[in-house]
This record gives structure tokens, sequence and C-alpha cells, in this order.
């Protein structure tokens, strides 16, 4: 099984310039983790769209002998990726958590609150007792501890996605 999930800080992973040049912007991480050895078998550091999800899914197929379970959060592009990617070769399973605040609390630099889960089964039998993201979101957290760029509300940042890149390859071949 396979928790699969990708994160970003909007305003500060790469500085923002008016007409930005290639390189700087919004910078997402991907993150593909095995739950049972918590290795993680494939990142990538680009922006969050369709083709980025393409290429990182086509990577982690080429990584993997046999029929895996995946689960993702509740991005789109994930369905066609996985499909592509796949094929039917696959158990895959989406876990979308809807979010909010508790209105009772002070909560202005707290994260936001689980609120509900659906689970929505995409592609053949996953097993429900194995349908998560706990443990690739808690590989994030590592992520955003272990790392200066991914603090929030800090100026620790990329200027360049180059830059950020070689900072999550040293995080994970380091840890």
């Amino acid at each position: 099984m396979f928790g699969v999930t990708s994160q970003a800080e909007r305003p500060g992973h790469l500085e923002r310039v008016a007409e930005s040049p290639t390189g700087i912007g919004d910078a997402w991480t991907w993150t593909a983790l095995d739950p049972d050895s918590k290795l993680m078998c494939t990142w990538l550091v680009s922006d969050r769209s369709s083709e980025a999800c393409d290429a990182f899914m086509a990577d982690l197929a080429s990584r993997l002998a046999h029929r895996v379970q995946i689960t993702t959060d509740g991005y789109a592009a994930y369905i066609e990726a996985i499909g592509n990617a796949f094929g039917n070769e696959v158990d895959y399973a989406m876990l979308v958590k809807d979010y909010g605040t508790d209105p009772s609390e002070n909560r202005r630099f707290s994260p936001p609150v689980v609120l509900s889960e659906s689970v929505r089964v995409i592609e053949g039998v996953p097993d429900s007792t194995k349908i998560s993201t706990s443990y690739v979101e808690r590989q994030n957290l590592t992520m955003r501890m272990g790392m200066r760029r991914f603090t929030r509300l800090t100026n620790g940042f990329s200027k360049k996605a180059e830059n950020l890149s070689a900072a999550v390859a040293l995080h994970f071949m380091a840890t």
C-alpha cells in the first residue's frame, strides 16, 4: 500500500516576482510513501499540474514490480494519472477530508480540524482497513519540521526551484 500526496506553501517556497521567469513561483512536493517500511519511494518538486501528476505517477509505477494499493488525497488529477501509469493493475482509493475551524476556539495559527472523511474507490478492490494518508501526511510534517524552507509563516524559502529540489533530495537521502 502506498500513501500519495502533494504539499506546498503558497506564500513562500519560491520567491514571487511580477512576470515570474521559469523556476520562480509556487512549488509543490509530491511524495509517495510505503507505510510498512516508511520508505519514500519517489518524490518530485514541481507545480501542481496534471502533467506533473502524470510524471510523478509514471515514475512511481516504474519503481514497483507488483500490484499495489494506493490511497491519495482528493486531487482530481490523480485519477487519470494513476490510470495512465498503472492501468487496472492497482487497488486505488481516494480519501477526501473536509477541513474547517472549530468556532468555539481561538485557532488563528492552528491548523484546521478534519470535519469529515469520505472514501471513494476508484480502481480495483482496496483493503478498507489500509485506506489512509496518515503516514504520508506525517512524513509531510517531518519535512516541515526538518527543512526551514517548509516552515509556515517564516521568511525561509528557496530562491530557485533547483535549490528546493536539492534540499528535498538531501532530506530524503539523509533520513
